[in-house]
């Protein structure tokens, strides 16, 4: 199955989830504003080594060619014909992201509403994400969410990584939930695919990149942050869907 295979399906609302089980989450960019961080450590390390002739890129160019994606593949952009340099440039990249990363790291706005509200109804949930270990870990420490995963997934621990689904399908698999009960929180296309590729509704965070970029992955809804009302009134219509089924029960 290719990525995004799945992406022209009849499109499941929020709502439609009920009884709700799970919440799944990619990390850069969905719990954190840590794209800024990764462009700024391009930004001074790509001239470096005479990528685009030493010229800094843009940001239009980050958005398109390097946020959301895997860091081998990020190699294999960068230096297409010495793949071990391409991997070492990028240990190096995150080295340098995981010093700025340890000093400010801001949540998204509203993220612990979004958490309280899921322990709340104790649902299952899951850190899935393209970042490497170290990163990963860092992140979910630094704000503070260490325990509330029930699991962290690694596109590298996969067979294939985002845009691809395995990520988000194995975390239904660990978290032995249905897909018919789950939604994922993603705030880039790739990530976006791959949770649709997966079968499940996916709410876009338009954190850092445009609104209309992340509507060609076919997201559910986009909302600004965790605060959007366009969340809340569909979290709230869940609520009262599985009210009405418990009491029909």
């Amino acid at each position: 199955m290719t990525a995004g295979e799945n992406s022209v399906q009849i499109k499941k609302s929020v709502p439609d989830l009920a009884p709700l089980e799970a919440v799944l989450f990619d990390v850069d960019g969905t719990l954190c504003d840590s794209d800024p961080l990764h462009y700024q450590v391009f930004r001074e390390m790509l001239p470096q080594i005479g990528f685009n002739n030493g010229v800094p890129t843009d940001e239009e160019y980050f958005i398109k060619n390097i946020a959301g994606k895997h860091n081998p593949d990020i190699a294999v952009l960068l230096y297409p014909d010495d793949i071990p340099r391409g991997i070492k440039f990028m240990e190096d990249k995150e080295a340098m992201f995981r010093r700025l990363a340890s000093e400010k790291l801001p949540p998204i706005k509203g993220l612990y509403k979004l958490t309280k509200w899921i322990d709340d109804r104790g649902l299952k949930r899951a850190a899935v994400t393209n970042a490497p270990k170290p990163n990963a870990e860092l992140m979910i420490s630094k704000l503070g969410l260490k325990d509330f995963f029930n699991v962290v997934i690694l596109g590298s621990d996969c067979e294939r990584a985002k845009p691809y689904p395995d990520p988000y399908l194995k975390a239904l698999e660990v978290l032995k939930v249905s897909k018919d009960h789950t939604f994922v929180c993603e705030d880039s296309v790739s990530g976006i695919k791959a949770g649709v590729a997966a079968g499940m509704p996916v709410v876009g965070l338009t954190t850092r990149n445009p609104e209309s970029v992340l509507m060609e992955a076919n997201p559910t809804i986009l909302i600004k942050d965790y605060e959007d009302p366009k969340l809340w009134e569909a979290l709230e219509e869940l609520d009262k869907r599985i009210g009405s089924s418990k009491t029909s029960a």
